[in-house]
């Protein structure tokens, strides 16, 4: 049995008119990754709040969910990400919100704090639910970076857990390996050539993280790998968005430095606008 990388799951609780869908989003995770749920309130305990939220997650009680609630009064960036490191949490859910007159989709501030500067992966929820909606498509990226490799581990655990019924794995390619200009057929055909050998060699590492992989894990899946030549973070956000990807898995930054809030890196193109539910791997 592959090892569960998100043993522990939080979700920051407001009680705000999408309480309900958010808990019974975190509760239905919880259970089907076979996690233990912390439910994180920034504020003073009272009876009445520790009484509603025990209503709603009342059906996955009875499930036996595994859950603990904590009441913590202060600032609810540096409250979360304390209570992320003091009680190891692997996986912390946060909603983002949407932008107002427009069909898109953006991260508030809090939660944009938070996610920049969790020690923890993050699951942005961009329209939690009440009912279940089924997840099942799933887009991963499969950059040529270290931690690639266990972005794409993630996501499959994530597909097998969900039952989710594709997932793929998106190449992006910075168009600057295609370093020719195209001015005639000669060139073009030069340049041809090159993204054919950019695509083998892409091929060939993903196969080879394949092949680690529980086959588990594969087997109810449809897995496909596609290359893409463009913008990292913009070209596979604009891909998940036009193939209605239920979810988007992909690398955390690394150290972020002076010149990454200057020049934003692939995962603020994904931040600034949310093609759909996205989860960041640390």
């Amino acid at each position: 049995m592959t090892r569960n990388p998100f043993k522990t799951i939080a979700i920051g609780v407001a009680f705000s008119p999408n309480l309900k869908a958010n808990l019974y989003e975190a509760a239905r995770l919880s259970q089907f990754f076979g996690s233990k749920l912390l439910l994180v309130h920034v504020g003073e305990y009272s009876e009445e709040k520790n009484t509603t939220i025990i209503e709603i997650l009342g059906p996955f009680i009875a499930n036996r969910l595994d859950y603990e609630l904590v009441f913590q009064p202060g600032d609810p960036v540096e409250v979360i990400l304390k209570i992320v490191i003091k009680s190891r949490v692997d996986l912390l859910i946060l909603g983002a919100v949407q932008r107002e007159n427009f069909l898109t989709y953006y991260v508030g501030s809090i939660a944009r704090k938070i996610t920049r500067k969790s020690l923890c992966s993050v699951l942005l929820l961009i329209n939690p639910s009440i009912e279940r909606i089924a997840c099942k498509h799933i887009v991963v990226n499969g950059l040529r970076d270290e931690r690639t490799r266990h972005a794409i581990e993630a996501a499959f655990f994530v597909g097998h857990a969900l039952k989710s019924e594709q997932l793929t794995i998106v190449e992006e390619i910075a168009q600057q390996e295609v370093a020719v200009k195209v001015e005639d057929d000669r060139s073009l055909r030069k340049a041809a050539i090159m993204k054919e050998k950019l695509r083998r060699r892409e091929d060939n590492r993903i196969r080879l993280i394949l092949e680690e992989i529980p086959e588990e894990h594969k087997s109810q899946l449809s897995v496909k790998t596609q290359p893409i030549f463009g913008r990292r973070g913009y070209s596979i956000g604009h891909y998940a968005q036009v193939v209605r990807a239920d979810l988007l898995v992909m690398n955390a930054p690394g150290k972020v430095g002076f010149w990454d809030r200057l020049f934003p890196h692939d995962i603020e193109h994904i931040l600034a606008e949310l093609p759909t539910d996205v989860l960041i791997v640390q």
